[in-house]
C-alpha cells in the first residue's frame, strides 16, 4: 500500500498510535538524495518501522502530572564587555546536559538533554535595554542518542557526533552571538553570547542550532523560552507574575522503557527523514499536565517548539482566546479568536479569562485531542482590570520605502515516486555563495514563493518583520518559464498577523510577501524553513548585512 506522504503522515503520526501504522507496512517517507548520486533507476529508502513498541499515549491517565513551570534562571556574576566599556553585565552560565525527566506518572524516566538540565530549559527574563552575558557550555556526552545521517551537509563524519550552538530565537543580537549554524562547539568547551535586548516587549525562545543536527538537539530536549519585558508593556496591566505563563509545546514518540523514538529510514546509512511528527503532544515536557488556577485573568505565552507540527488550539468551553502578541511583540488591539493555529517557531500571546468558572475543569486542546487541563479554583484572587482596547501603535512600513523586492523560491527535490530527497531556497544549497546582502537600516520585500506542496515556516534572523499579502499562483506557468501568474486578488494578513513577526506561514501555491527593515549589527545570518528536518537538509542559507 503506497499512500501518498502526507497521507502516510497522517495515518502513521495520528493519535492512535505509530507502531500499528508501521506494521502495517504504510512506509512513504524517502532519505535525501545526495549529490553523487543520480536518479535515474534508483530505489529510494523508505520509511522504517519502529524497532521498539511505543506508546499509545490514548491509553494514558489524563491529567494526573501537575504543570511544571520552568524555573527563572538567575545570573551568578556581573562581567565585564567590551562593547560596554566601564561597566558589567549580568552573566548566566547555561549549562546542557543529559539527565532523566518522567513525561508522565505512568512512563519510566525518559533519557533527555537540557539547558541547565531540565526540559525545557529554564526561563531567561530580560527587560528591553539592559544587556546580559550567558554562557553555553556543552557538558554533554560524546555520543549522541539520536540517529546522525552523516551524509548531511555540516554532519560528516569527520565532526564530532555533538555539538551545539544556541540561537535566541526572535532576538536583535550581533552576529558573533546569534548561534550561526557553523560556530557550534563540542563537549567540553563553552561559548560567550552577549543579547543588547534592544528591542520590544517580545515572548522570544532559545534552542540549539548546530548545522546538521538541529533537528536531533532540538528534539532531545534543548529548547527553553526567553523572555523581554518593558515598561511600555508593563504598564497595560496584563496579568503578571504567577498569571502570566510560558507553554511551550512539542510533540515526541516514545518508547515504552520511556526513551525517545526518533523516526529514520530503513537505509542505515542514510536516515534521514523529510518529517517527524510524534503522536505524544508535551506542555512545559509533560504528558497531559493539569495546573490550578484561580478564577481570574491569566496571560499564555504559547511557544511553538515541535520539529513539524502545526497546532490549531482551542479551549474545551469554546470561549475565545485574546490574543495580545504575536512573535515580536504586542499587536496594535486585542483579537479575538476561536482557535489559535501556531506553525513551528510561531508564538502568540493569550489571555484566558476563568472568571465564572470556579470550581470547573476547562482544557486546552490541540483540534480535539485534549493537551493539559485547568482546574479552576472555588475561591482565589479575583482580578478586576479590563483589557485594554489599545495595546500600542505598530507603524506599517510602506511598501514604497523597499529599495529591493527579492524573488526567492521555496522548492525540494523529489525522486521518482514523489517523495522528497532535498529542501531548498532559491535553488540553492547552503554552500552556495551569498545572494542575499541587504543593506544595514534598509527595506526590502521578500517575495517567498511556494513550489512544494507543504507550508512552510520561514525565520529570518535578526530581524522583526511585517506580512503584506499572500497571493496564489499558477505552478504550471512557473515551471514552464519561471513567470508568476496570479491566480487570484491578493489576500492581506489576517488581524493577528498585523503586528511585527519572525516567523511566516508560506502557504503551498501561494506568493507570500513579507517587508523588513534590515537594523542591527552588520555580519553573517540565516533564513530558514523551522520545519527541522528541512532546515537541516539544504532549507537554510546565509544573508550578509552590509554595513550603511
Amino acid at each position: 500500500m503506497n499512500l501518498a506522504r502526507r497521507q502516510f503522515l497522517r495515518g502513521l503520526m495520528d493519535m492512535t498510535g505509530v507502531a500499528a501504522a508501521a506494521d502495517m507496512g504504510l512506509m512513504a517517507w524517502s532519505a535525501p538524495a545526495r549529490p553523487d548520486e543520480g536518479m535515474a533507476g534508483m530505489a529510494m529508502p523508505q520509511l522504517a518501522a519502529p524497532n521498539v513498541p511505543l506508546v499509545n499515549p490514548v491509553t494514558l491517565a489524563r491529567f494526573v502530572d501537575p504543570l511544571p513551570i520552568p524555573a527563572v534562571m538567575k545570573p551568578t556574576a556581573r562581567r565585564a564587555h567590551p562593547a560596554y566599556p566601564g561597566q558589567t553585565l549580568p552573566y548566566y552560565r547555561m549549562e546542557m546536559r543529559a539527565f532523566r525527566a518522567t513525561l508522565h506518572r505512568d512512563l519510566p524516566p525518559t533519557p533527555l538533554w537540557g539547558y541547565a538540565g531540565t526540559f525545557p530549559g529554564p526561563t531567561l527574563q530580560a527587560r528591553r535595554g539592559e544587556p546580559l552575558l550567558v554562557e553555553w557550555v556543552n557538558a554533554l556526552p560524546e555520543k549522541h542518542f539520536l540517529p546522525i545521517d552523516h551524509n548531511i551537509h555540516g554532519a560528516e563524519r569527520s565532526k564530532p557526533e555533538v555539538r551545539t550552538v544556541a540561537h535566541v530565537h526572535g532576538a536583535r543580537t550581533p552576529a558573533e552571538s546569534d548561534g550561526y549554524p557553523e560556530a557550534w562547539f563540542a563537549p567540553g568547551h563553552s561559548a560567550l553570547s552577549h543579547y543588547p535586548n534592544g528591542q520590544d516587549a517580545a515572548t522570544l525562545w532559545y534552542h540549539d542550532h548546530a548545522m546538521g543536527i538541529t533537528r536531533l538537539n532540538i528534539y532531545a530536549g534543548l529548547l527553553g523560552a526567553y523572555l523581554v519585558s518593558d515598561d511600555a508593556e508593563a504598564s497595560l496591566d496584563l496579568p503578571d507574575g504567577d498569571c502570566d505563563l510560558p507553554l511551550i509545546l512539542c510533540d515526541r514518540l516514545i518508547a515504552k522503557d520511556g526513551q525517545l523514538y526518533y523516526p529514520v529510514s530503513d537505509d542505515p546509512q542514510a536516515p534521514w527523514v523529510s518529517e517527524c511528527q510524534g503522536n505524544a503532544i508535551l506542555c512545559n515536557g509533560k504528558l497531559y499536565p493539569f495546573l490550578e488556577v484561580e478564577p481570574r485573568r491569566y496571560r499564555l505565552r504559547l511557544i511553538n517548539a515541535a520539529n513539524t507540527r502545526h497546532y490549531m488550539l482551542a479551549l474545551s468551553t469554546g470561549q475565545p482566546f485574546q490574543q495580545v502578541a504575536s512573535d515580536q511583540g504586542l499587536l496594535s488591539a486585542p483579537v479575538p479568536r476561536q482557535r489559535v493555529e501556531l506553525y513551528p517557531a510561531e508564538r502568540a500571546d493569550v489571555v484566558v479569562d476563568f472568571a465564572g468558572l470556579d470550581g470547573k475543569s476547562v482544557q486546552l486542546r490541540q483540534q480535539s485531542e485534549a493537551i493539559m487541563e485547568f482546574r479552576v479554583r472555588d475561591r482565589g484572587r479575583r482580578d478586576t482590570a479590563a483589557l485594554p482596547s489599545r495595546l500600542r501603535d505598530v507603524e506599517r512600513i510602506a511598501p514604497d520605502s523597499a529599495v529591493r523586492d527579492r524573488m526567492l523560491t521555496l522548492g525540494e527535490q523529489d525522486d521518482a515516486g514523489g517523495n522528497p530527497m532535498m529542501m531548498m531556497l532559491g535553488g540553492k544549497h547552503w554552500s552556495a555563495p551569498i545572494t542575499e546582502d541587504p543593506r544595514q537600516n534598509t527595506v526590502e520585500i521578500w517575495s517567498l514563493v511556494n513550489l512544494t506542496g507543504d507550508v512552510h515556516p520561514i525565520h529570518l534572523h535578526l530581524v522583526r518583520f511585517q506580512v503584506l499579502e499572500r497571493r496564489p499562483f499558477d505552478l504550471f506557468t512557473w515551471n514552464a518559464s519561471k513567470t508568476l501568474k496570479y491566480m487570484g486578488p491578493a489576500q492581506p494578513p489576517p488581524a493577528h498577523e498585523m503586528g511585527w513577526k519572525d516567523t511566516v506561514r508560506a502557504d503551498p501555491g501561494f506568493v507570500t510577501r513579507i517587508i523588513a527593515r534590515f537594523e542591527g549589527e552588520p555580519g553573517r545570518y540565516v533564513w530558514h524553513c523551522h520545519m527541522l528536518e528541512h532546515e537541516d537538509d539544504e532549507m537554510m542559507r546565509p544573508f550578509q548585512l552590509l554595513p550603511a
